[in-house]
């Protein structure tokens, strides 16, 4: 495996809402030196729907010695509004190429999902409950042919403008053609719906000869999260989003038992590049004592506030607003036998 990587959000905008509401680029510089040298990371994709965020982080994960996977997430946006967001986020990898990182372009994340026009509603709360409704395959039929137009057009738009390798991150709703593409990206969540066929599907992507990233895999931190794998915080959250179910059972070795069963998969497929999902869920902090939004996180940290019961004096990263998870710990042993 070439790339070992973790995901960090600089902040997306489903519904019109932020995931990461603080952005301190000084956390953030701190934040890639602990994953390059303790999390014993290679690569990072770096998602946002704000540019100059991402370069901002990406800046600080090339100083890190990191490869960057400059990933422009947008949300809530038609395609109208996507392709100058993309032009402009391909102007800025490429200075950051220019000026000696090694950068990979991802153009977009799972737009069927996140951006309008694809499937029916205005935002992203809309367009969920039409994959478990009546008229869900008539809704997803049209999907992959405009999916795959809108993705040739963005092609066409950044190649004159970045030089550098592309690839997108990709869900199943969107039914990609990698012909225009230099690596495939799949974001490769597992769950019991598609556990039997998981490896087999994994396979036929190798099929077109080329690279094969697993842009974004899983679960969130209550026991049997990985039943659930990427609708994980859709089961976790009542119907406020905001509110995890009472009857959740916290337990940080769901995350761990779920890396170990997946990474030799990839690694035995033959997997160019991981990106383990997430390094944290800036929306969902950790509490001792009541609610614990922490369930919901996809985090391998937990992301601590004045309600979370963390004592300064105990933190493993003094300064840090977040504390290590055991996947942490676990994702980075494995990282480093793999050097």
């Amino acid at each position: 495996m070439r790339g070992k990587g973790i995901h960090y959000d600089t902040g997306t905008f489903p519904n019109g809402d932020t995931s990461r509401p603080d952005f301190d680029a000084d956390i953030v510089e701190r934040d890639m030196r602990v994953i390059a040298q303790d999390l014993h990371c290679t690569a990072i994709r770096i998602t946002g729907g704000d540019p100059d965020r991402i370069e901002t982080a990406a800046r600080h994960a090339s100083a890190a010695g990191l490869e960057v996977w400059f990933s422009p997430f947008p949300c809530e946006m038609t395609d109208q509004q996507m392709l100058p967001f993309f032009a402009d986020c391909a102007e800025r990898a490429e200075r950051l190429r220019r000026d000696g990182a090694d950068v990979v372009l991802v153009t977009g994340c799972e737009l069927s999902l996140f951006a309008r026009g694809y499937l029916p509603g205005d935002t992203f709360d809309d367009r969920i409950p039409v994959l478990a409704g009546p008229d869900r395959e008539a809704a997803l039929k049209p999907v992959p042919g405009k999916v795959n137009a809108f993705l040739n057009d963005v092609v066409r738009t950044v190649r004159p403008r970045f030089a550098g390798r592309l690839s997108y991150a990709s869900c199943p709703l969107d039914g990609v053609d990698w012909g225009p593409f230099d690596i495939v990206g799949l974001d490769a969540f597992r769950s019991l719906r598609n556990a039997a066929t998981y490896r087999d599907n994994l396979r036929k992507e190798f099929t077109h000869g080329k690279p094969v990233a697993i842009t974004e895999v899983g679960c969130c931190t209550f026991r049997g999260a990985g039943d659930h794998g990427g609708a994980g915080w859709y089961v976790a959250m009542e119907p406020d989003g905001v509110t995890p179910k009472p009857d959740l059972l916290r337990d940080e070795g769901e995350q761990v038992r779920h890396l170990d069963d997946l990474m030799p998969v990839f690694e035995d497929a033959g997997v160019d590049s991981v990106f383990w999902f997430t390094f944290a869920g800036y929306g969902t902090p950790h509490r001792v004592n009541g609610p614990d939004p922490d369930l919901a996180s996809y985090g391998i940290v937990k992301i601590l506030d004045e309600k979370s019961g963390y004592p300064l004096d105990t933190r493993t990263y003094p300064g840090m607003p977040w504390e290590p998870k055991e996947a942490f710990h676990s994702l980075a042993d494995r990282y480093e036998a793999l050097k």
